[in-house]
Order: C-alpha cells, then sequence, then structure tokens
C-alpha cells in the first residue's frame, strides 16, 4: 500500500467523529489531491478546498480569516495543517471557526490526527502478517509443497522454521478473544521466531513450534494452559508427535486434532502417544465398531459400564477405585464379579482388560 493511500474515506470519517465529539467544531479531512473526503457538513463532501490546495503546495499551515474569503472562494475561516505520515504529507485536516480560538488546538487535532494513522497502519500491518501466516501453514498442510515460495513468506514475517517441527492445536472457551491477544500470550512463551502461530476457527489455533524436542513444547503448553487459567481462559489442547520434515507437518496437525478429539473431556493437555491406540481404533468403519462394543458391553448397565471406566482409569487398583467412587471395596469386588459373570471377560485378567477397554474407548468415541 502506497503511504497516500493510508488516509482513507474511512479512516477520514472515524477522525471526523472522534474529533468533533470532544472539540464540538466542524472538521474537514482532505486527501493528497485536496478534494474534502470527511467532512462534519456533508454538503462539502468531495468538493476542493482551495485551502488543503495551498497546503499540499507549501507544506505550510494555513490561516483563513473571514477578510481572507476572496481569495479562498471553496473555504470558510478556520486553519488548515498538514497531516504526515512516514515524512510525506498524505492529506490536510481543517477546523472551522474563528482562527484565533481554535488556534491553541489545531496543532492537538493535527498530532491526534496522525496517532490515528499510525494506529490503522499498525492494526492493518499486524493483520497482514497473520494473514500471512494462516496461509503459509494452509500451504504447509498441502500434499505438495512449494518450499521456495513458503520460505520467502517465512522470511517476510521474519520467522525461521527449524527441525523437529511439531503442531498442537488449541481450543478456548472464550470465542470473543482477540487475535493479537492470542498472539501475544503464545509469544510470550514460545520463541516467536521459530514458532508459527495462527487460527483455524472461531475459538481454535494452532502452534507450529520449531527447533525444540518435544518436552519442551509440553512444557511450554502446560505453560500456556496455567497463564490462561490466570486470565480466566480455559483451554483444551491437542499435542502431535515430532517430525523432522516439513512434508510430515500434515501428519502432526493430524495427530493434534486427533489428541483433541479423542482425549478424555476434563484433560486439559492431550499428546498422541496417550490417544494413539484410540486413533488407530477411529479408523475402523463405523459399523465395525458398533459391532464390536456392542457385542461386549450390550449386557451391562450404564452402572456397571462407569464402574468398569472407573476401574480401569485407577490402573486396576481396588482400593483406589473404590475410593474414588465413594463405595466399599466390597461392593466393587461385587461389580466387578458381576461384569464378568455378564460379559465373559474378566475386567482383573490382562487379556480380557485388553478387550474391555477397547469396547470401552469405542463406545465413547461412537457417542462423541
Amino acid at each position: 500500500m502506497r503511504v497516500t493511500q493510508m488516509l482513507t474515506q474511512e479512516i477520514a470519517a472515524e477522525i471526523v467523529k472522534q474529533t468533533m465529539i470532544r472539540l464540538n467544531r466542524n472538521i474537514n479531512i482532505m486527501n493528497d489531491h485536496g478534494i474534502i473526503i470527511a467532512s462534519g457538513n456533508p454538503e462539502r463532501m468531495n468538493t476542493i478546498h482551495d485551502g488543503a490546495m495551498e497546503v499540499l503546495k507549501t507544506g505550510k499551515t494555513v490561516i483563513i480569516h473571514d477578510k481572507d474569503l476572496v481569495k479562498w472562494e471553496s473555504s470558510l475561516p478556520g486553519i488548515n495543517l498538514p497531516i504526515h505520515f512516514n515524512q510525506k504529507i498524505i492529506g490536510v485536516i481543517g477546523i472551522t471557526g474563528n482562527p484565533e480560538e481554535i488556534m491553541e488546538f489545531g496543532e492537538l487535532v493535527k498530532m491526534i490526527t496522525e496517532m490515528m494513522l499510525q494506529q490503522a497502519f499498525t492494526a492493518e500491518q499486524i493483520e497482514w502478517q497473520q494473514k500471512t501466516k494462516d496461509h503459509i501453514f494452509d500451504d504447509l498442510l498441502q500434499d505438495t509443497l512449494n518450499e521456495k515460495s513458503i520460505q520467502q513468506r517465512l522470511e517476510l514475517v521474519g520467522i525461521s522454521l527449524q527441525p523437529p517441527f511439531q503442531v498442537s492445536v488449541i481450543e478456548t472457551n472464550k470465542p470473543e478473544l482477540k487475535r493479537i491477544d492470542f498472539t501475544h500470550w503464545v509469544e510470550g512463551i514460545f520463541n516467536k521466531k521459530h514458532t508459527l502461530i495462527g487460527f483455524l476457527g472461531v475459538n481454535q489455533q494452532f502452534i507450529l513450534s520449531s527447533g525444540i524436542p518435544d518436552t519442551k513444547v509440553k512444557d511450554n503448553l502446560l505453560k500456556l494452559i496455567a497463564k490462561g487459567q490466570l486470565k480466566g481462559i480455559d483451554t483444551k489442547i491437542g499435542m502431535g508427535t515430532s517430525v523432522t520434515e516439513l512434508t510430515g507437518i500434515p501428519h502432526t496437525y493430524q495427530e493434534s486434532i486427533s489428541s483433541l478429539t479423542l482425549g478424555e473431556p476434563d484433560q486439559s493437555l492431550t499428546a498422541f502417544k496417550e490417544i494413539e491406540t484410540k486413533a488407530l481404533l477411529q479408523k475402523l468403519d463405523e459399523n465395525s465398531q458398533q459391532q464390536y462394543y456392542g457385542r461386549i458391553l450390550s449386557g451391562l448397565s450404564e452402572k456397571l459400564i462407569d464402574t468398569l471406566e472407573q476401574f480401569f482409569a485407577n490402573n486396576l487398583n481396588l482400593g483406589e477405585c473404590a475410593k474414588k467412587m465413594y463405595i466399599h471395596r466390597n461392593s466393587l469386588i461385587y461389580r466387578i464379579k458381576k461384569i464378568k459373570e455378564i460379559t465373559g471377560y474378566n475386567p482383573q485378567k490382562t487379556n480380557d482388560v485388553i478387550t474391555l477397554q477397547l469396547a470401552i474407548w469405542l463406545r465413547k468415541m461412537h457417542k462423541k
């Protein structure tokens, strides 16, 4: 974008609106051709302002008194000041009124105008950088990579990706979380020069980390979760395994999605290694899944299925499981015996545990 294009009609209108609220004076904004592109007086829109033309020509403030109106036919009494951006005049701001009365805050209005332009430019640059990062990540997920193009765009946003590469996908309970706030939140923990951060949806984000081992990635993600909790942000993260080639990034991304989907509801961080068996089961067709868990669990009540889940979650420890379920140990032993009688599988025998656990997982996956 050329410097002179920074002063858009939308930005000019916002400057006029905000300035008029504070000064209770008519404000005109003229572009680099001296045309009024925003004004408190709609009738003056899209007309040439002679005073602005003089400011653009000389680079100096033009003051117009009542006695000068013959010379400045298309202008009204007031002051007209150049708007500077990146050391260039990109437009003019005019304040209508008695010059003696408005002179004292003319420079202040000019300063506020230039500050608003700088803020708009900064916001635009941040948005451009974020869109570029999102596009780079999209390209990294394609079957065929144009590594030269990807590298060039990474350089534009100041990022250098180095192996190993690892993708994590994050879900938050704050769909209104601003992109810039999320980015700053992550960059406070991950090295922004070697991390690609972006957005997949309203409340879903990705982190492509590079140059650090899985253990360090996990530590950083746990810090991210803790930091989010302090801000009132509940976070769920799925973490893929690391890969050594750019071509492996789609693989670690799919792993992170599976980790997020198949992780336990109350688990903030789920690594792919924790749900790898479930991910394999997910590849079975739906009929095969239903037939498997239906055949094994169909005779069990919800209470017995829940007991089985709790028993497995407590590593087959009867004492711990009974304690967590707030039931007597003998009651738990009775339920375990009942499960064995109904299903034919013993929840305390290794081979049968595998069969029952797979059935439980398939049932939960199907219900999601």
